[in-house]
């Protein structure tokens, strides 16, 4: 079997991506509060439970309550109970600066895990509004918000270690486009040309885009399962990924149903332009339409600046340049039987 470079370089990239994807931690986390409901002008004690943290071994923990870069109370006292605890004393002031403004932050320092804050956000009741009061009663400073450092995963509200399908699902997603490029574009030739050899490499890589299209709906079930609760939602993007791999099915059952080679290779190069072209309503328009619990629909951007360490969007790049070669590797392997599929044929052999 003859290997070229590009071959090794892919099956290293996934391995790389794959293999210390699993063994880079998440970054530390407060997964819950309590509690959330506090009064203006009392002392309250809140109870922060940690993910992935180790506040035993930090020699002095911080902990501040803020309603903006402008508006902070550091904590009187900040007891660690174990690695996953803390419990943090705060004396709410009894003015606030705006009336909207009584959703509070939590934040916690110490040099073992960095700055984190809470998923969950208090609420204050109560209390007067006064602008000038509440600038002198929030005076405080966080004079440190360092997050942890090193290479890690960013702490995702509801996604936690399942980040690290990311070199999975969203990997193979990127696959699938780049097979079927290929293959429309060499059916865009085989209508220029009429080269049967063109019809070959169209049918093949849009098999191997079939099957990452499969694996990614897979893969995004396995997510959901998780982050949402149930596999299949009928959300808006998995609906439409499903519609478009039944119309992307259509094209084999198109090609099975002509037994002329040069009529099922014209009529198939034609309806792959069209199940090419639908790619953009269905899973760029559509969606982004539509309020969607996938990253990427309305009001739910998909790869902001916080989903992604931009050291492990190293890894990321490196895992899809890693899954588009295996799927052109794939796609030739594809092409060779159908050669040697047709040559049988026409030999009768």
């Amino acid at each position: 079997m003859k290997w070229n470079w590009w071959k090794i370089l892919g099956i290293t990239f996934i391995f790389i991506s794959l293999t210390v994807g699993m063994l880079i931690p998440l970054r530390p986390g407060i997964v819950g509060l309590n509690p959330l409901q506090i009064t203006a002008g009392q002392t309250v004690q809140f109870d922060l439970e940690g993910y992935n943290t180790n506040f035993t071994n930090s020699k002095e923990a911080k902990a501040w309550l803020w309603l903006d870069k402008d508006h902070i109370v550091k904590a009187n006292a900040v007891q660690v109970i174990d690695n996953q605890l803390v419990k943090a004393e705060f004396d709410i002031p009894e003015h606030l600066p705006e009336k909207e403004k009584r959703t509070a932050k939590l934040s916690t320092y110490d040099e073992v895990n960095g700055f984190i804050t809470a998923l969950g956000r208090p609420y204050i009741k109560d209390g007067t509004i006064e602008t000038s009061l509440a600038a002198n009663q929030w005076n405080a400073k966080i004079n440190n918000s360092e997050k942890i450092g090193g290479i890690n995963f960013p702490f995702l509200p509801n996604i936690y270690e399942s980040v690290r399908n990311t070199f999975y699902h969203v990997a193979l997603w990127f696959a699938m486009f780049f097979t079927f490029i290929w293959g429309v574009v060499h059916s865009i030739q085989y209508l220029r040309t009429l080269d049967p050899e063109r019809d070959f490499k169209a049918s093949s890589f849009t098999s191997s885009g079939i099957l990452f299209g499969i694996l990614g709906l897979v893969t995004g079930m396995m997510w959901a399962s998780y982050t949402w609760g149930e596999a299949w939602s009928w959300d808006i993007k998995q609906t439409m990924t499903a519609i478009l791999l039944l119309v992307y099915l259509a094209y084999f059952v198109l090609r099975m149903s002509f037994e002329d080679d040069e009529r099922r290779a014209r009529i198939s190069a034609i309806y792959n332009i069209f199940a090419f072209v639908c790619i953009i309503p269905l899973l760029y328009v559509i969606p982004r339409l539509v309020d969607s619990l996938h990253p990427g629909g309305q009001g739910n951007p998909a790869f902001s600046t916080g989903d992604l360490d931009m050291k492990v969007r190293v890894l990321f790049y490196m895992s899809v340049l890693g899954w588009c070669m295996i799927g052109y590797w794939m796609s030739n392997l594809f092409y060779r039987s159908k050669k040697i599929e047709s040559f049988l044929l026409e030999n009768d052999i």
